[in-house]
C-alpha cells in the first residue's frame, strides 16, 4: 500500500538527484551557454518551485564576469525568481502546491545569530546567497533563477500577490527590497515627507514608485537632464534636479527629509548632502567601486546621517511585496527569450534598458538552445 501523500507528491528514490536546466557563465568572459546540474532532493521543509521568470540584476553581470573577485565557476546566476510551486516537503506550513511563489538574494541563513533572530537574515554572517555559495543541507554550490527549476527553504520563500503579473513582480525581489527596507527603516515612508531618488534605472524607478506609494513627495536627481520627462510625466515623480547643474543644486539645499542613492557609479556625495535637512539621512544601495570621499564637516555640520542598506529580511520582503500588490505596483520591465540573454547582458553593461530585463524562462529556457 502507498504511503499517503497529503496532497503533496512525492518522488520516486531513482528520481534523484533532480536534474535542472539552465544558463551559466564559465569563465571571466562572463558568455552564458546551456548548462546541466542538479538541484538537492526536496525535503521535509523544501519546495520545488518551477521558474516562470527572473529578473537580471546588475549583480548578476558583476559576478558572472567576476569582478568581485570571488566568483566560482560555473555560475547560474540570477535572484529576482517567481514560478509556481510544483512541490511541497511534509513539514511545510504556509506554502502548498501551484502557490505563485519568489526567492530573492539568499536561500538560508544561520537562523541564530542576533541579525536572524531580529529578522534580518540578509546581514546574518553565515547568509547563504541564491547562487555563487556553497548551501550547508547538501555542501553543493548554490545555483541561479537562470534554470527551470529551484529546491528552498520555505523560511526564504515569498508569497506573490494574485494580482501582481509575475514578470513585473519578478524585480522587486531584489530591486524592490533593496529600496523598501532603507525606506522603512529611516522614516522615509511618511506621507508628506521629502524623499530624493538618486539615478533612474532599476533601483532608483522603483524607489520613485514606493516613495508616491508612500504619499511623499518625491525629487529625482540624476546627472541625465533628458530623464526628466520620463522621471515625472512616467513615473509620478513630484520635481527634477539635474546635479550638474550648480543653480539647481543651490535652490534644493536643505529641502529633503531623505534620500535614497542608487548610483553604483562612483559621483560626489558631499552636494548630495547638502540638499538634506538637518538630521536628514542619505542610505546608499549603490555601491560604487571606489571609496567614497565625504568631509566630516558636511556631516557635522546640519546633523546629517549617512548610511547604507543591503536587501532586506525574509519578513520584510514578504510586507514589500504585499504592499506592491495593495498598490499594484511593479517593476518597468523588457521581457527577453532565454536566447537573448547575452545581448541582454551587454545593453546592461551600457545601461541600455528601461529599467530591468526579465526572462521569459518558462517558454523559452530549452536544453536544445
Amino acid at each position: 500500500m502507498a504511503a499517503p501523500t497529503n496532497g503533496k507528491k512525492l518522488v520516486p528514490e531513482e528520481e534523484h538527484p533532480r536534474k535542472a536546466f539552465g544558463l551559466a557563465a564559465h569563465d571571466s568572459s562572463g558568455l552564458l551557454s546551456p548548462f546541466h546540474f542538479s538541484r538537492r532532493n526536496n525535503g521535509d521543509t523544501d519546495v520545488t518551485i518551477k521558474i516562470l521568470y527572473c529578473g537580471i540584476c546588475h549583480s548578476d553581470l558583476h559576478s558572472i564576469k567576476n569582478e568581485w573577485k570571488n566568483t566560482i565557476y560555473p555560475i547560474v546566476a540570477g535572484h529576482e525568481i517567481v514560478g509556481e510551486i510544483i512541490e511541497v516537503g511534509s513539514n511545510v506550513k504556509n506554502l502548498k502546491l501551484g502557490d505563485k511563489a519568489g526567492v530573492g538574494c539568499m536561500v538560508e541563513s544561520c537562523r541564530s545569530c542576533p541579525s536572524c533572530i531580529s529578522g534580518f537574515e540578509n546581514y546574518c554572517p553565515g547568509m547563504i546567497l541564491t547562487y555563487n555559495s556553497v548551501h550547508p543541507k547538501d555542501g553543493t554550490m548554490t545555483y541561479g533563477g537562470y534554470s527551470d527549476m529551484i529546491v528552498v527553504d520555505q523560511d526564504f520563500v515569498v508569497r506573490i500577490p494574485e494580482n501582481l503579473p509575475l514578470d513585473k513582480a519578478a524585480p522587486l525581489l531584489c530591486a524592490g527590497i533593496t529600496v523598501y527596507s532603507p525606506m522603512k527603516y529611516n522614516g522615509l515612508n511618511t506621507p508628506g515627507k521629502h524623499l530624493g531618488v538618486v539615478g533612474l534605472g532599476g533601483l532608483g524607478h522603483v524607489a520613485v514608485k514606493f516613495g508616491k506609494a508612500f504619499g511623499m513627495k518625491v525629487t529625482v536627481i540624476s546627472s541625465s537632464p533628458n530623464k526628466e520627462k520620463e522621471a515625472i510625466e512616467r513615473l509620478g515623480a513630484d520635481a527634477f534636479l539635474v546635479s550638474r547643474s550648480d543653480e539647481q543644486m543651490k535652490a534644493a539645499v536643505a529641502s529633503m527629509d531623505g534620500i535614497i542613492d542608487t548610483v553604483s557609479a562612483t559621483h560626489p556625495i558631499p552636494p548630495l548632502l547638502s540638499l538634506l535637512k538637518p538630521n536628514g539621512k542619505m542610505i546608499l544601495v549603490g555601491a560604487p567601486e571606489k571609496p567614497l570621499e565625504v568631509p566630516a564637516f558636511t556631516l557635522i555640520f546640519g546633523g546629517k546621517n549617512l548610511s547604507g542598506s543591503m536587501i532586506g529580511g525574509i519578513k520584510d520582503t514578504q510586507e514589500m511585496i504585499d504592499f506592491a500588490g495593495k498598490h499594484n505596483l511593479t517593476a518597468d520591465i523588457e521581457l527577453i527569450s532565454a536566447d537573448y540573454v547575452n545581448k541582454a547582458i551587454e545593453r546592461l553593461a551600457k545601461a541600455d534598458v528601461r529599467y530591468r530585463f526579465v526572462i521569459d524562462i518558462a517558454n523559452t529556457l530549452k536544453s536544445n538552445i
